[in-house]
């Protein structure tokens, strides 16, 4: 009589401690984006706010370096789309522009539902990413007539000068809010610094990105490190 001996099951892979969230690329189209902005609305402000013009001076230099900075704001995403770098930023821009159920269900309950199964990004995330793609371009357009106005007639002078003016004030406001939601968000704000995030946020947080990048379920056990 012979014995045959089972063969020894495979352990089942350990989950990660940790997921890169954003590569180098993506992490430099952000702040990138972040440095320009800046620099477009404190150059604003000393362009438009007279107290504050008149103690700095120099408002020929501050408007060349205004106009340079939004000249340059498409540079960033360009320059991150064309180079072997690119697989993060274009996985990204396809995530933004994917509007599923539970991001219908997140925005319903402007956050509160935590039963929502979100993906890399949040549904404000997506929203903010729109609006800046969507300033960009209105900046540029507005910003080149007011600059080269003289094709221009002066009704479009003049239009163009209000919706730059209130695009910056909108710009203003929204990069507030944005601040304000990553500095509540204290893994998902560093993830923009290191690049990753911890399994157990991932998990917790967005679940179906946990899932696809691992391939493993999301069923949230013990927090790890």
């Amino acid at each position: 009589m012979t014995t045959t001996q089972s063969e020894p099951t495979a352990a089942p892979p350990l989950p990660p401690r940790r997921l890169l969230r954003f590569d180098r690329a993506e992490r430099a189209l952000h702040w990138s984006n972040a440095i320009l902005f800046a620099v477009l609305l404190a150059t604003a402000a000393l362009l438009y706010i007279g107290q504050l013009s008149v103690i700095v001076g120099r408002r020929d230099l501050v408007r060349q370096v205004h106009v340079v900075s939004g000249l340059l704001l498409p540079a960033p995403l360009v320059l991150s789309l064309i180079g072997p770098w690119r697989r993060g930023v274009m996985a990204d821009l396809r995530a933004f522009n994917r509007f599923d159920h539970d991001d219908r269900r997140w925005l319903r309950s402007r956050g509160r539902d935590k039963s929502v199964r979100l993906h890399k990004f949040n549904p404000g995330q997506k929203l903010n990413a729109a609006f800046v793609a969507g300033t960009i371009a209105v900046s540029l357009v507005t910003g080149s007539i007011m600059f080269w106005y003289q094709p221009f007639p002066l009704d479009w002078r003049t239009g163009a000068t209000f919706v730059h003016d209130w695009t910056a004030v909108a710009i203003f406001i929204v990069i507030i809010g944005h601040i304000w939601m990553a500095l509540s968000d204290g893994e998902s704000l560093r993830a923009m610094f290191r690049g990753w995030v911890p399994a157990w946020w991932a998990r917790l947080h967005r679940p179906r990105w946990y899932e696809d990048v691992t391939g493993q379920p999301a069923a949230f056990g013990e927090d790890e490190d």
